[in-house]
């Protein structure tokens, strides 16, 4: 068997970010494919020297003979696609969000199609469900409906569903995950990346309004990037989905966590009452009998190491006042 090498689309993005830095972390090859080029977030997390040993490819998702030519060039033997454009800005474009979403989507599968790797790993969402007075229930099964109810998640189901359909017609296996809430650092965009935010905040010594409450699946953004990277190194041939693991913690409890890491943040980083609309949490059970135990790191340890990380970086100046404005507000 070849060694590995993996293409990771969407590998400056917040999960991308941080599947690469374990690829690296392990000592392989990695190529990360990003339309924007933007690399804040690598930096953020990998040293100098561990973001020179990857492999940076600017190029649009959907040019197809870009991606096969470097999947050729560079002899990947796997692909872990997290390129997509979030809930918020599908709803302000559609038509932008099917193209990157579910096209570029399509588009990878050809690749491996194409290529002969036979094997591609994505990243579905929670968004493929409906919202949780549709199922009456706190924590929803496997096997519950699929019902979304936001264009993202429109386009995150047709992927699992097309991806049936490339092993049925093709033998391309894959899996697909769904991540409920991913925290920690490089998550400063997306409905629930405002508990991450809230410790950006307090690491910069900067209030934060947390304007929802309740308990939702919080999973550290490093668990949710192990987790991509067992998908990718299973030899089932079928086309799976699975939700990812974790414990319900409750945004209150978040907030009093950074009260005492951060004592000058207490009262300064608060949250509202809102419950936000979908289910809180999802059952993580099959891809744990699938896959074995998957790395949880605990809320403590998480809310930590997030803070930690963003001091470091500002202290180190590679996160400056226009980047925290935009992020956290002026």
């Amino acid at each position: 068997m070849p060694a590995e090498r993996y293409l990771v689309t969407g590998g400056t993005g917040c999960i991308g970010s941080w599947v690469v830095r374990l690829l690296v972390g392990d000592g392989v090859p990695v190529t990360v494919l990003s339309a924007s080029g933007r690399l804040d977030r690598l930096r953020l997390i990998l040293r100098d020297d561990e973001l020179g040993s990857v492999d940076l490819v600017k190029a649009d998702i959907n040019d197809l003979a870009t991606v096969e030519e470097v999947v050729r060039r560079t002899g990947s033997t796997g692909i872990i696609h997290l390129a997509a454009l979030q809930l918020p800005f599908c709803a302000a474009d559609p038509i932008a969000g099917a193209r990157v979403n579910v096209q570029g989507t399509a588009t990878m599968f050809e690749v491996a199609r194409r290529t002969g790797i036979g094997r591609l790993v994505y990243a579905s969402s929670a968004a493929v469900y409906g919202p949780r007075d549709h199922y009456g229930t706190d924590v929803v099964g496997a096997d519950a409906e699929l019902f979304p109810t936001s264009f993202y998640g429109i386009y995150k189901m047709a992927n699992e569903r097309a991806a049936a359909v490339y092993h049925t017609a093709h033998g391309i296996a894959s899996i697909g995950l769904r991540p409920h809430s991913a925290y920690g650092p490089g998550r400063d965009q997306g409905v629930t990346s405002k508990p991450t935010v809230a410790m950006i905040a307090a690491a910069a010594g900067r209030p934060f309004y947390i304007d929802f409450g309740g308990a939702y699946q919080f999973q550290y953004v490093a668990d949710v990037a192990a987790a991509f990277i067992a998908a990718a190194r299973s030899t089932a041939d079928a086309a799976a989905v699975y939700s990812c693991p974790g414990p319900r913690i409750d945004v209150g409890h978040i907030v009093d966590l950074l009260a005492d890491l951060v004592p000058g943040s207490r009262g300064q980083i608060t949250h509202g009452d809102r419950i936000l609309p979908f289910p809180p949490a999802f059952d993580g059970a099959p891809i744990l009998d699938a896959m074995g135990p998957l790395p949880e790191t605990p809320i403590e340890a998480g809310v930590e190491r997030t803070v930690a990380t963003y001091r470091s970086a500002f202290e180190r100046g590679s996160l400056d006042r226009a980047w925290l404005d935009r992020v956290v507000g002026a």
